[in-house]
């Protein structure tokens, strides 16, 4: 991977060599006017104005600079190989000014009392489903009222369809409805076309690619004029044409800036996979204010969970050299940027991206390219029909791109098969020193195994799958041409056909020198099929790693703090190897009877976690012991020259170079949340703690036993439940004594957390308290 070194290159060629020889640039102000020149005395007014003057320069680099302020686009840009001509170009703000390039439009209302609360006007023009009042996205009338504390869908309720709920709705047509997949496996959404004999009939429910009923709990509404009844809420009358708004508090409508929603798409670069268009940089610009896309148009991608709208505030389709560098997204109904079909070198770097209906930056291939494509979870090309040529059938895919030196959060707001770097149907993508956190889902999404040859390195993504379950903050699928949903049909096919395996995943996958954490899956999850990668240095700090049924997978030299290796359901002579790794907790396999080609010369907490590995035949040369961080505390997770760890074979690695390197990113990104390190040690020095937002401690001593009505003096008693831990939804109370947690024995707040490491990843668990001296079994949610 040489894609940094290619960018600079590239970049260097584009300002200083083109501008020397043969510079033409043109000047857009606000001030401006599109009759003028387009010079910096004579600025044009309008990007349209200046992208249109492009195709009629004699120059073969065109440098457009646009001057400070909003420019409320009327229609997309188009950048094409009409309007181009095969000229490379420049679009940048002039030094450094603020630029907005707005998908929205600005209305002029004029406001009238509706009730004593609620304010309307008319707005006449096409319909909009984002209001921004003062730049301030506002809230699209909904029920349950916005929570800004609520873990899913920023507030739900289970009673959104009720009969109840329904009859209090005069006219609901266009309504949406949202919920969970029943496995939280992303987010379906529909709209209401009409009720009928007392129930919805909904439209939608395309936007996730494996099928399933809906979430009983996580669900909601909105767009209903019944349910705008909370401050900063509003709810715009399609056939009326008015706007009603309850303004927030301290708001005076008539004297606000008043914008919404118009375009779904910002920029388009589009050539064509014959000729792609070429040469292309975008810097410094904010992109705001696009629809949302959650009712368009959306495909499979392949096997994957994944259903995408291929579209984004930028879309590059058929591009090589085209670069967004310097710029920010906020405040989009979709996805931000979209690199489809035949892309070579182009990519994102040095941008933010945050409050984002989806997802940010997406590497999306064209099926036509995929070999016995297969679409859905269940489908399967049969062996006989099967095309056994390897790699792709042509080059309508992203390859050496990059998604670089990017801060992301908060995105996926509305979608929650959503996520930072998406990847499907692509090629040695380079995806570095990114940080990533607040996301519903994965921060980094690998969807298939066509065709490999990525590199993920130096990110920290943390905050993940906070909104679903069964993920990591980084996931892959490889659901390929080997794969089929019926295990025994798989087994028995790559058993006969085992170059089947890599006629996909042709070139490794490099996974190092990252650091994750995720509390409510795997840090890493090599999920159905994921085949021929190389995982190494990277930190792990919370959901550990987990192989699930693929090929030729390599993990050493990986520190899993507090957690440890998970491998399901592998193959016969799957040829994985797990080696020279510091886990601190045993292992946790499923169904696997086949243990690869090597698992060894690894380290473990303490005997009996070795012993229960070496009970498999398995880490005949692994040691035990206290691995001794440097400095754990403060995130150093180097280990001191006497650490059993080096005898294993470890080797020490950087840890202080995760995440952007862009020193503006790191004044204001949010910095991960270090954990206690849970060892033996600590069990008995480390007497408090924060778990699941809520206070606990040790039992201490004759007096607690005595107060509680304790056999002994073991267990974790639970001090305080603040109004922000997720333990208020359960019927724990203060006052509580955890002995037991799922079955196993909770002596400690140290022994309570290492139960809930091992399965965070299931969404709940069982704890058995000491209430009043009686004895009761209750369920908590650990997401």
């Amino acid at each position: 991977m040489r894609l940094s070194y290619f960018y600079k290159v590239l970049v260097c060629f584009q300002f200083i060599f083109f501008p020397l020889l043969s510079q033409n640039n043109l000047y857009v102000s606000q001030n401006g006017n599109d009759a003028n020149n387009g010079t910096i005395l004579s600025p044009l007014k309008t990007p349209a104005a200046a992208i249109t003057r492009i195709s009629k320069s004699k120059q073969t680099y065109v440098a457009l600079h646009i001057r400070k302020g909003t420019y409320n686009l009327d229609q997309t840009l188009l950048l094409n190989n009409n309007r181009l001509n095969g000229k490379s170009v420049l679009i940048e703000a002039y030094k450094n000014e603020k630029v907005v390039l707005s998908a929205g439009r600005k209305i002029i209302p004029k406001w009238k009392k509706h009730t004593s609360t609620i304010w309307k006007t008319k707005v006449e023009g096409p319909d909009f489903e984002a209001l921004f009042i003062n730049e301030k996205p506002q809230i699209l009338a909904r029920y349950p009222n916005y929570d800004s504390t609520a873990r899913v869908f920023n507030g739900t309720a289970e009673d959104v369809l009720s009969p109840e709920r329904i009859a209090k709705w005069k006219n609901p047509a266009g309504a949406y409805f949202h919920a969970l997949h029943q496995g939280e496996w992303g987010s379906f959404h529909y709209r209401i076309k009409e009720i009928k004999d007392g129930k919805p009939v909904l439209e939608g429910g395309w936007q996730n690619n494996r099928p399933a009923p809906l979430h009983l709990k996580y669900r909601f509404v909105e767009n209903i004029f019944e349910e705008l009844d909370a401050p900063g809420e509003w709810f715009y009358n399609k056939k009326t044409k008015t706007l009603f708004v309850y303004p927030r508090s301290g708001i005076d409508l008539t004297s606000a800036d008043i914008e919404v929603s118009h375009l779904k798409h910002i920029i388009e670069i589009k050539g064509t996979p014959e000729k792609p268009v070429q040469n292309i940089t975008i810097k410094g610009i904010h992109f705001e204010h696009t629809e949302r896309t959650i009712m368009d148009h959306y495909e499979p991608l392949l096997r994957s969970d994944w259903m995408i709208y291929r579209g984004g505030a930028v879309l590059m389709e058929n591009t090589e050299n085209c670069v967004i560098e310097d710029s920010e997204f906020a405040n989009l109904g979709g996805n931000a940027v979209m690199i489809s079909g035949h892309n070579h070198a182009s990519g994102v770097t040095g941008s933010h991206f945050h409050d984002i209906g989806s997802s940010a930056i997406c590497f999306v291939g064209d099926s036509s390219a995929v070999r016995s494509a297969a679409f859905g979870y269940d489908n399967f090309i049969p062996y006989a029909k099967m095309d056994k040529t390897p790699g792709p059938k042509n080059d309508r895919y992203p390859s050496n791109c990059f998604a670089e030196n990017n801060l992301i959060h908060n995105i996926g707001q509305i979608e929650k098969q959503a996520t930072a770097a998406q990847i499907e149907m692509a090629s040695e993508i380079l995806v570095r020193h990114n940080t990533i956190y607040r996301v519903p889902r994965a921060g980094i999404n690998i969807g298939d195994g066509c065709w490999g040859g990525h590199l993920i390195e130096n990110n920290d993504v943390f905050e993940t799958v906070m909104e679903t379950g069964d993920h990591g903050a980084f996931n892959s699928w490889g659901r390929d041409r080997f794969w089929h949903p019926n295990r025994k049909v798989m087994d028995s096919l790559v058993a006969a056909h085992p170059e089947l395996i890599l006629l996909d995943a042709q070139k490794t996958v490099v996974i190092r020198n990252n650091r994750f954490r995720c509390d409510h899956g795997w840090d890493i999850d090599l999920d159905d099929g994921s085949s021929n990668y190389h995982i190494y240095n990277n930190v792990c700090l919370s959901g550990g790693l987990k192989f699930r049924e693929g090929f030729k997978r390599i993990a050493e030299n990986n520190i899993l703090i507090n957690n440890s290796f998970h491998p399901h359901v592998w193959f016969k002579n799957s040829g994985d190897i797990f080696r020279h790794n510091i886990v601190m907790r045993p292992y946790f396999p499923i169904l696997v009877n086949d243990w690869g080609q090597e698992v060894d010369h690894n380290l473990f907490p303490d005997e009996v976690a070795l012993k229960s590995a070496q009970a498999f035949g398995i880490d005949k040369n692994s040691r035990f012991g206290d691995a001794e961080f440097v400095d754990a505390k403060n995130g150093n997770y180097q280990v001191k020259t006497s650490s059993p760890a080096l005898s294993i074979g470890f080797k020490n690695f950087p840890k202080d170079d995760f995440g952007v390197t862009k020193e503006s990113f790191k004044a204001i990104s949010e910095k991960v949340q270090l954990p206690v390190l849970l060892n033996a040690s600590l069990e008995k020095e480390l007497q408090e703690i924060t778990w699941l937002g809520a206070k606990i401690r040790n039992v201490q001593g004759l007096g607690d036993r005595s107060a509680f009505g304790l056999p002994d003096e073991k267990g974790v008693i639970l001090v305080e439940i603040p109004s922000t831990s997720i333990l208020t939804k359960s019927k724990l109370q203060a006052g509580d004594v955890i002995r037991m947690a799922n079955k196993e024995a909770a002596d400690n707040v140290v022994r309570l957390e290492a139960i809930r490491q091992q399965y965070n990843w299931t969404g709940s668990m069982e704890v058995e308290i000491l209430r009043n001296q009686k004895q009761l079994i209750i369920k908590i949610d650990l997401k």
